[in-house]
């Protein structure tokens, strides 16, 4: 079940004009008002504008993350382009996590960015980088710092909110992460995950959530489109192709 957060509730209005009015996520939260988390580990999947990363940036600004990623402790800003959907979330929280981190793949060039930042200025303190494997982040390839991020800044007992990791990760490397999340999950963490992954989704008896014009819906494994487009590209790519490009 979940550890930290077991609803995500929508309340207020928002803008009129406001695009987020046009996303299928904040129709249903306004129709039905709240989402239930029921697992450890959930995954927000579904189709490019659904609206399925701006709720995972609602629901991490609201539990009080910095918006571009990083600790409660980051305050750190480069651009403001977060949506005001945080505004008018209100998180069911069944316990205080003791760690936590809002990780983006495409922001951790400005998390190692702030991180330097941090240990460049005087202070009687280890430097931050120690609680990241000690190599500055900015030394290590995309896909080497995120996972140095999970395996040594993600303490266990925590709230860990991440978006596309597979935007940094090899297949491998993928996997990788699983088997760090299985032993953070056995810790008594929380995973709320946006992905495309279909390898990723596979985690055991994690929740997966399709966003859809139809709304949110609780969906196996493998009936996702993730899971069976894949699995029908694998197995004939030729017949596939094919089908595609003679559609043009």
């Amino acid at each position: 079940m979940a550890k930290y957060i077991s609803d995500v509730i929508f309340e207020g209005e928002l803008d009129h004009g406001s695009y987020l009015c046009g996303l299928p996520v904040v129709k249903h939260l306004k129709k039905h008002e709240r989402l239930h988390l029921s697992k450890s580990v959930t995954f927000f999947v579904g189709e490019n504008g659904t609206g399925k990363s701006t709720l995972l940036e609602a629901i991490a600004i609201a539990h009080g993350f910095n918006p571009e990623g990083g600790t409660v402790n980051f305050n750190f800003s480069t651009n403001k382009t977060h949506s005001e959907l945080c505004d008018h979330l209100t998180l069911a929280r069944k316990a205080k996590p003791k760690d936590g981190f809002f990780l983006r793949a495409e922001s951790v060039y400005n998390v190692a960015t702030n991180i330097d930042k941090m240990d460049s200025e005087p202070s009687f303190d280890d430097p931050v980088i120690y609680s990241y494997g000690g190599v500055s982040l900015h030394k290590q390839s995309h896909g080497e710092s995120f996972l140095a991020i999970v395996q040594n800044r993600f303490g266990g007992k925590g709230l860990y909110i991440l978006d596309e990791p597979e935007a940094a990760l090899s297949p491998m490397r993928i996997m990788t992460l699983m088997a760090a999340m299985d032993e953070l999950v056995k810790d008594d963490s929380q995973f709320i995950i946006a992905t495309h992954s279909p390898i990723l989704m596979a985690f055991p008896d994690a929740e997966i959530l399709e966003f859809s014009d139809n709304g949110i819906r609780s969906v196996p494994y493998k009936e996702t489109e993730h899971y069976q487009v894949t699995k029908r590209f694998l197995e004939a790519p030729e017949r596939m192709l094919k089908y595609l490009f003679d559609s043009k």
